[in-house]
């Protein structure tokens, strides 16, 4: 759990935390120093509950477009059968989402969607059924395909994603519903 600027057991976590909606975040949004920023910036407030979870047939990829903010490539999720991917689950509260669908531009860039493709599995073996991301909503946020296959994050570096040229996919290919 993430709370005033640090991490903390689950030992400590507030009531009620596991009726909180489940959130996969991957790339920066698993970051703990984002959740700092998420706060300073655009006043993200409690206790942040994440756990580290592992995702099956999804995989987090470059995005075709870069961000305004700072020009770097962010990601998006994809379905990608037979993938194994350790990410993260926000348990989120209704005020905490708010926040995110600011950071993610929920309805332009990203729309917030219950996941219908792949499984997620929380580190202690508990299989998640009722799970929301984040998922490209426009081209810019699309999967990048180079030589007509998505680029997994964890096959190339940030720092060299920046660079990388192809073209926008159509779709994530997730099975999903709009919340």
């Amino acid at each position: 759990m993430h709370f005033d600027g640090a991490g903390h057991s689950l030992d400590t976590a507030p009531d009620g935390w596991r009726e909180r909606q489940a959130v996969l975040a991957y790339g920066s949004n698993a970051c703990p120093s984002k959740i700092t920023w998420l706060r300073e910036e655009l006043g993200l407030q409690g206790p942040v509950v994440v756990v580290r979870a592992r995702s099956v047939g999804l995989a987090a990829v470059w995005a075709s477009g870069l961000r305004v903010r700072d020009g770097q490539r962010p990601t998006t999720l994809v379905a990608m059968p037979g993938v194994v991917e350790w990410h993260a689950v926000w348990f989120a509260t209704p005020e905490q989402i708010e926040v995110l669908d600011v950071c993610e531009a929920r309805g332009s860039r990203h729309h917030l969607s219950r996941l219908h493709t792949g499984t997620i599995t929380l580190e202690d073996g508990t299989e998640l059924d009722d799970v929301c991301a984040y998922v490209g909503a426009t081209d810019v946020r699309f999967p990048l395909l180079v030589d007509g296959v998505p680029v997994r994050v964890a096959e190339v570096p940030q720092c060299e994603a920046v660079g990388l040229e192809g073209s926008p996919g159509t779709s994530h290919g997730i099975e999903i519903t709009l919340l």
